[in-house]
């Protein structure tokens, strides 16, 4: 693994030993073992889009590590003056060990991991989450024990992270079901992939995904920079929420996930969110655990 672009780009084997690094890692901090694995690094963190736990869990993580991170605002760089990608990829490369990036287009993250020489980190593009849904994945270990097998059931739009936890489940042996509305699937080229090697399926019904399900997700219905097509989309995602029923169709004792932050009463219902808050906080400080794993198997 030379780069986190994208988690159809590693092996189901690739993810399950991020996973087992993540969990040692957490043993670590929560037991206050000393795990400077990075010391000296120091990783560039670049920002087009604005962010509460990628920026902090990155920041921290790289601390606990021994290392150091630099808040990049792409306000401050040249990359947001006209710059060319590649010219910024080659000049950091010289400077960094490592770059994590959150923005907007996904051929920006491949652009960078292309002319640089260095571990590129995808913190997030409106193609996809990887981060995150490592996080997720580790939460169901924990509150599981097992992900072959298991059913997970995404409710909402086919954005990225409907994508990674596609990309996530099927390398993991998960059994993965959709539910969106007409024209707001994942990505077609994606599902195909899935189809072909694993159990995935794609419906508008969201009961009819949520059968037996052992977990469910969702996210809100308008992302950031969709911020205008917000009321529209409030009109067409109204039936696509976890609620009572959602939860009466899953397995008796489903997990609930959402990788924050939560339109309470939108894409979730507060009884079902408070319900399930220990697992979704958890999931939230697993975000620490799981990038840390990243930098310590790319950078390390």
């Amino acid at each position: 693994m030379d780069h986190l672009l994208k988690l159809a780009d590693l092996s189901g084997a690739e993810i399950l030993d991020i996973l087992d690094t993540a969990d040692r890692l957490k043993y670590q901090k929560k037991n206050g073992v000393e795990h400077h694995y990075l010391k000296g690094k120091a990783l560039g963190m670049i920002f087009r889009k604005s962010s509460t736990r990628t920026r902090v869990s990155f920041e921290v993580g790289m601390y606990d590590l021994g290392g150091t991170a630099l808040f990049l605002s792409s306000q401050d760089l040249q990359i947001g003056r006209g710059e060319p990608v590649q010219d910024t990829a080659r000049v950091l490369s010289r400077y960094l060990d490592g770059i994590m990036i959150r923005t907007y287009d996904q051929e920006e993250v491949e652009s960078l991991a292309e002319y640089g020489s260095i571990p590129i980190i995808n913190g997030l593009t409106d193609y996809c989450h990887p981060c995150q849904v490592l996080a997720d994945l580790m939460t169901i270990r924990e509150f599981r024990g097992d992900l072959a097998g298991q059913k997970m059931c995404y409710i909402g739009d086919g954005n990225n992270m409907a994508n990674s936890l596609i990309a996530g489940g099927i390398r993991t042996g998960m059994k993965v079901a959709v539910a969106c509305p007409k024209d707001y699937s994942p990505d077609a080229e994606l599902m195909k992939w899935a189809s072909e090697n694993g159990d995935f399926t794609c419906t508008e019904n969201i009961l009819e995904a949520a059968a037996n399900a052992d977990v469910l997700f969702t996210d809100v219905w308008a992302s950031m920079g969709q911020e205008s097509e917000a009321e529209a989309r409030k009109k067409v995602f109204r039936g696509y929420q976890i609620n009572d029923a959602v939860i009466a169709a899953a397995k008796p004792g489903v997990m609930v996930q959402h990788c924050l932050p939560a339109h309470r009463e939108e894409e979730i219902t507060e009884k079902v969110f408070e319900a399930h808050a220990r697992e979704i906080f958890e999931e939230a400080e697993n975000r620490l655990h799981a990038q840390k794993a990243v930098m310590v198997k790319l950078m390390g």
